[in-house]
C-alpha cells in the first residue's frame, strides 16, 4: 500500500501503475463490502446446517466486524459511525417492507427477523460507510471547498427523509438534487493512489460510488436476498432510477462520516 516516490516515473508507465493501485486500493477499501457479499453468494438459499440463510448472514457480518475493529482495520470512533449506519438503515428497511407500502419484501424465514426485516440488513448499508471510511485513510483524501457543516447536515436530513415522505406527498428527489448540485459545486476530493495528489468534483465521486451500490444491488436480488414487487415472478433488473437514489444516499452517509473528528480535520470550509 505504501511505495516509495516514484518522481521520475511518468507517462504511460505512471498511468499503468497508479490505475493499478487505485483498483488495489478501491478493493481494500471494499474489505467489509467484498467479504460480506461473499457470503451472499457462498451461503445456499435453504441455509446450512438447518441455520436459515439470513440468520448466518447476520453472523457472518458481526464476525466481519469485530475481527476488522481487533486487527485496527476501524476504529471504535469508527464503528460508532457505522452503527449509526446500521441503525438509519435498518429503519428505512422497516418502514419500506411494512404492509403499506411494500416497496420491497425478505421473503425468506428467518430466527433474527425484527418486524419484518432480517437484522443483517442493516450492514448492506453499514457496508457503505466502512468504505467511505476504509477509503478516507488508504488514499489520504481531502475535500477543499466542502459546504458549510449545517448546510450539509439539512441537505442529509432532506434527503433521509423523502425516502419516507415521498409515498404521502410526491417524489421531491431531484429537486433535492438540484440543491445538492448547487451545494458541492466547488467541493473537490483530492485522493493519492501513488505518490501524487489526483482530484475529482466530489460530486462525481458520489455518483459513481451510487453506481456500483446499484450494481451490487442487482446482484443482491439475483441471488434472492430480498425482492422487489416486479421480480417475484422472474428476476429482472433494478431500475436504473435506483442509482439516482443511491447516489443521494451516499452523500447522506458521507455527511455523517465527514463529523468523524480525524476525517474532519482533512476538510476545508471556505470561511
Amino acid at each position: 500500500m505504501n511505495l516509495p516516490a516514484r518522481p521520475h516515473l511518468g507517462g504511460l508507465p505512471r498511468f499503468v501503475l497508479e490505475f493499478l493501485y487505485f483498483g488495489i486500493k478501491e478493493a481494500r477499501a471494499c474489505l467489509f463490502a467484498g467479504l460480506f457479499f461473499a457470503a451472499v453468494f457462498a451461503v445456499p438459499r435453504a441455509g446450512l446446517w438447518g441455520v436459515p440463510r439470513y440468520d448466518l448472514l447476520l453472523a457472518i457480518a458481526l464476525a466481519i466486524q469485530a475481527w476488522m475493529v481487533w486487527a485496527r482495520l476501524e476504529t471504535l470512533d469508527e464503528l460508532k459511525a457505522i452503527t449509526l449506519f446500521h441503525l438509519i438503515g435498518f429503519a428505512l428497511e422497516v418502514f419500506k417492507t411494512s404492509s403499506g407500502i411494500k416497496s420491497w419484501a425478505y421473503p425468506d424465514f428467518a430466527y433474527t427477523k425484527l418486524f419484518g426485516v432480517p437484522l443483517f440488513s442493516g450492514f448492506m448499508y453499514a457496508a457503505v460507510g466502512s468504505y467511505i471510511i476504509q477509503a478516507w485513510r488508504l488514499f489520504e483524501l481531502r475535500v477543499v471547498h466542502h459546504p458549510p457543516y449545517w448546510m450539509a447536515g439539512l441537505l442529509a436530513l432532506a434527503i433521509y427523509a423523502n425516502f419516507f415522505t415521498h409515498h404521502f406527498i410526491g417524489d421531491y428527489r431531484w429537486y433535492i438534487a438540484a440543491c445538492a448540485l448547487g451545494l458541492y459545486a466547488r467541493a473537490t476530493v483530492l485522493f493519492r493512489p501513488l505518490d501524487r495528489e489526483r482530484r475529482m468534483p466530489l460530486l462525481l465521486a458520489f455518483v459513481l460510488i451510487g453506481f456500483f451500490v446499484w450494481l451490487a444491488e442487482n446482484i443482491s436480488t439475483f441471488f434472492g436476498v430480498w425482492k422487489y414487487p416486479n421480480q417475484l415472478g422472474a428476476w429482472s433488473a433494478v431500475h436504473v432510477g435506483k442509482w439516482s437514489s443511491w447516489s443521494l444516499l451516499i452523500i447522506m452517509t458521507f455527511t455523517i462520516v465527514a463529523n468523524l473528528k480525524h476525517i474532519k480535520a482533512r476538510i476545508h470550509v471556505p470561511a
